[in-house]
């Protein structure tokens, strides 16, 4: 795609980046085929190569974003399907992340959309905050419907309701197990801010399914938020912020003889392998980002460098979830299927896994109808190869799915988990007996 960046312009290194990853496009159109709002809207500007069309030409007139383009990102759900598609090598991720944070520097959102964004930023990045506001949304949840009828900003309250777990939330349980076997490896795990909430139930079963084949894990003191809700909403500061806390946390831990830094929320993980990228032109930060980002690992890449047994093949069959954060975003595919299948799982692909479930960090909050649609298309899929059980490697994905399915859902690593010699996943405790006694 030819650009028309004036020499000025490309002597600041995010223009000369964007004008780069610009020129590369070559209008080739894969893109809309795997784009899940092309797919669902129809619309060119609802498709990354709409949506770059629109980039350009803010970023090359210096223009403040307007309705319409907010509109058109903000619609995009960062799943990067895109960037898997496409055959020039376009960095999508990178231009819409700029994108965005162009929009949020010179456009003024309407009110609502203003007080929404802020009050998501506000509390989802903070455990404590967010517990709070989970428990206050169990008891608006009957509030839900009202709120659809009002229309506009009211909406988005009425989907955070109805994403609002139904059970009690339970406390994470962070003691480490005792290994059994001598020690091979010292691993940090993320704590994470909203899945330490949701379901802590995770990394305890990944710190026990570590502990069990001699890896040390533990919780590094200072680390928080990965920085990827508020990144995604063009929030830059606050996402760099919270970036440079976790690294510095976590470049003296590896100063100190740290092997990895594990990620279970494969958002996050995204992320934290691409803390290089967005504190590459800090120079208090850029080296020390860039070994934390080669220290990274999903929990199912670094379970694939120990080896773990083959077990027995069980009557359970397990659909394979695989988020597009994983997939597309770290190009994570094969070793979850690979563990679940060592493990004894019969392991069933999801018609056209390809496609976004809707969850995309805050997505399934801010664009509450889009993420619905797509939900109910990621639910028939997995629906339609019969599954026993769900799995994923993503928070997210495991909230917004089980939103819509009575199919239980569990992270991968829970199910390795259990295969290995650990409890059954409290999700799975009420499976009909006959697939309880198969599995």
């Amino acid at each position: 795609m030819r650009t028309e960046f004036s020499a000025a312009q490309l002597a600041q290194p995010e223009l000369a980046e964007a004008d780069a990853i610009i020129r590369k496009c070559v209008h080739c159109g894969f893109c809309t085929a795997t784009c899940p709002t092309y797919l669902e809207l129809g619309n060119e500007l609802d498709s990354p190569r709409g949506r770059i069309y629109l980039m350009k030409d803010m970023l090359e007139n210096d223009k403040p974003a307007n309705k319409e383009i907010a509109l058109h990102l903000d619609r995009c759900l960062s799943c990067l399907a895109c960037t898997t598609t496409c055959p020039s090598g376009v960095d999508y991720m990178h231009l819409i992340d700029m994108g965005r944070a162009h929009v949020e520097r010179t456009y003024k959102r309407p009110l609502g959309d203003r007080l929404t964004r802020a009050l998501v930023s506000a509390v989802l990045p903070h455990p404590r905050r967010f517990r709070l506001a989970l428990g206050a949304a169990r008891l608006g949840r009957p509030l839900a419907g009202a709120f659809d009828a009002l229309g506009g900003p009211f909406t988005r309250l009425a989907a955070m309701l109805r994403l609002a777990p139904h059970a009690p939330l339970k406390r994470a349980d962070t003691t480490a197990p005792e290994l059994a076997m001598p020690r091979r490896a010292r691993v940090a795990i993320l704590g994470g801010c909203a899945q330490s909430v949701l379901d802590p139930g995770i990394n305890a079963a990944t710190r026990r399914l570590l502990a069990r084949f001699g890896v040390e894990v533990f919780h590094a003191a200072g680390e928080g938020c990965c920085g990827a809700l508020p990144h995604h909403m063009g929030r830059e500061q606050e996402a760099l912020a919270l970036a440079r806390n976790n690294v510095d946390v976590w470049a003296r831990e590896i100063a100190s003889g740290l092997d990895a830094v594990i990620i279970t929320a494969s958002g996050c993980g995204t992320t934290i392998k691409d803390y290089a990228h967005l504190l590459q032109r800090d120079p208090d930060y850029a080296e020390k980002a860039k070994l934390v980002s080669s220290k990274t690992l999903d929990i199912t890449e670094y379970l694939m460098t120990l080896d773990l047994p083959q077990q027995a093949r069980r009557g359970t069959a397990v659909a394979y979830h695989s988020a597009c954060s994983l997939q597309h975003g770290q190009n994570v595919t094969l070793p979850p299927k690979l563990l679940l299948e060592r493990a004894g799982f019969t392991v069933r692909d999801v018609p056209e896994g390809h496609i976004c479930c809707g969850s995309a960090g805050t997505y399934n909050i801010l664009q509450p109808e889009i993420a619905g649609r797509l939900k109910e298309r990621k639910v028939r899929n997995i629906e339609s190869i019969a599954p026993d059980i769900i799995a994923a490697g993503n928070i997210g994905c495991i909230t917004q799915i089980a939103s819509g399915t009575a199919i239980p859902i569990v992270h991968t690593a829970e199910l390795l988990d259990w295969a290995y010699g650990g409890p059954v996943p409290d999700k799975l405790s009420n499976m009909d007996s006959r697939t309880a006694d198969a599995a």
